[in-house]
């Protein structure tokens, strides 16, 4: 089966609907599917609920569907950069589901290695315990946390090989692998093909049997949410 698709467009084409929940890698502005998230923009979908470590900024990644108001519900860690998620939220406009960061790492994997659910002390004793089932193990008690699985992940990698096999650069190996996992489709935008077999084995982050499509996008816009300089020593 061919995976490598000519465009943005014909990688997501017939497989996005409105009411889905889209899973998206990434963490902050790194390793974000900035060209796959700009397509799904231009889908029009609409009701979607959006898993992502964070939700972009005004104007770049998951932000973009949140000024066009595509977005129903997020499931996420952060949301601070982002002053339109804000106004949504504090005006009733966008459900929102916070986790903590290792919690919602740990619920895409478990989706994508099939395990329904797993407990965790992290929580304990927060709003992030309320009408949850808890369990006592030893001393500790610990919180159910369900997995979580998406109709489609939208993931970011540095390198893939025809059969979907991919490398992550540096940091973008943060969310990505596990919102590929989680995925029922997953599509991939990379910056470079290579030939079948020239991954080193040891060198592949995600199996190809995650992987459902690929779209090359070589010069993607890569922003830095931040830019501050240490002041010189004296």
């Amino acid at each position: 089966m061919n995976k490598i698709f000519g465009d943005v467009t014909a990688a997501l084409n017939g497989i996005i609907k409105n009411g889905q929940t889209i899973a998206v890698g990434g963490f902050g502005l790194c390793g974000i599917p900035s060209t796959l998230i700009e397509g799904l923009r231009d889908s029009g979908a609409t009701d979607l609920t959006c898993i992502s470590n964070n939700a972009g900024i005004d104007d770049f990644g998951l932000g973009l569907l949140l000024q066009t108001r595509q977005i129903k519900r997020m499931i996420a860690s952060y949301v601070g950069e982002n002053k339109e998620f804000e106004r949504q939220y504090l005006n009733g406009e966008l459900e929102l589901e916070f986790n903590p960061q290792g919690t919602l790492a740990e619920r895409l994997r478990a989706g994508g290695a099939g395990i329904p659910a797993f407990f965790t002390r992290t929580g304990v004793g927060t709003v992030v315990a309320e009408n949850k089932e808890t369990r006592q193990f030893g001393n500790d008690t610990y919180l159910m946390e369900y997995a979580l699985n998406a109709d489609v992940s939208l993931i970011k990698a540095q390198v893939a090989d025809p059969s979907g096999n991919l490398m992550f650069s540096g940091t973008a190996r943060n969310f990505n692998p596990d919102v590929g996992m989680a995925g029922k489709i997953t599509v991939v935008e990379v910056e470079e093909i290579v030939a079948l077999g020239e991954l080193d084995p040891n060198s592949i982050h995600l199996p190809g049997i995650f992987v459902d499509r690929i779209v090359v996008v070589p010069n993607p816009e890569k922003r830095i949410e931040k830019l501050s300089f240490r002041p010189h020593s004296q």
